[in-house]
């Protein structure tokens, strides 16, 4: 299958050697960028730790902090992955999305062990830092990163256009319809697509674009997303 990978370059590019490793033929055509913040070395002192809700969190907060001693307390198996390969010591996994990650977190450390930091970008999605401070956590949050929408290239759309993809990958709500902008103003025709959307967030955000079918992963991960690859 011909398999257009929206997510950003530093994801996508792991995301299309999983997909050639199956047997598909993945186009890398990033409509998002990360901008992260620079800035002086981070004060975690009294931060027992970290709230990752994206791979680009972890990142964030590796390129302002060399502390690794920190437990990392991740939304999902991407995240995880990512703060594992950044050298952290200790990493736990939601396996889910913001919510769920509000609801393992108090499994998993006492308010009483001290704050807890959320590097998250330019968006707020999800009740994560109120639900946590409602169950008595002190959280601070530092916006250290931010998503820049992209346009596709020349050679993407001529392919988009002559329906070269049968499916598209769409791992948030911001790429979604950052995708369905660029489709409308490019006058793509999406109905040979398959959309394959990570949430039922994504998929509404596509709205009002017809595909050939939409499909939606049995959980917010990218595991569950290539299984509806397959109907």
């Amino acid at each position: 299958m011909k398999i257009l990978i929206t997510r950003p370059l530093e994801d996508a590019e792991e995301t299309a050697r999983r997909l050639q490793a199956m047997g598909h033929q993945p186009l890398v055509a990033p409509i998002l960028a990360t901008r992260f913040a620079d800035g002086p070395i981070l004060d975690l002192k009294g931060v027992q730790a970290i709230l990752a809700t994206s791979a680009n969190g972890v990142r964030a907060i590796a390129r302002r902090s060399p502390r690794r001693d920190l437990s990392v307390l991740a939304v999902g198996p991407q995240t995880a992955a990512e703060a594992t390969q950044l050298g952290f010591a200790e990493v736990r996994n939601a396996d889910g999305d913001a919510a769920a990650l509000a609801r393992a977190v108090p499994q998993w450390v006492r308010p009483e062990g001290g704050r807890l930091f959320h590097a998250r970008g330019g968006e707020r999605t999800g009740r994560l830092t109120e639900n946590l401070r409602a169950a008595g956590f002190e959280v601070e949050e530092a916006i250290l990163y931010r998503v820049a929408p992209l346009n596709l290239s020349p050679d993407t759309l001529a392919v988009l256009k002559a329906g070269r993809i049968e499916a598209a990958l769409f791992y948030s709500p911001r790429s979604a319809a950052t995708f369905r902008e660029l489709a409308r103003r490019e006058k793509i025709d999406t109905s040979f697509l398959v959309g394959i959307c990570i949430s039922q967030a994504a998929a509404d955000a596509l709205a009002p674009l017809k595909f050939a079918d939409m499909r939606v992963a049995a959980k917010p991960n990218q595991n569950a997303l290539f299984d509806r690859l397959v109907k």
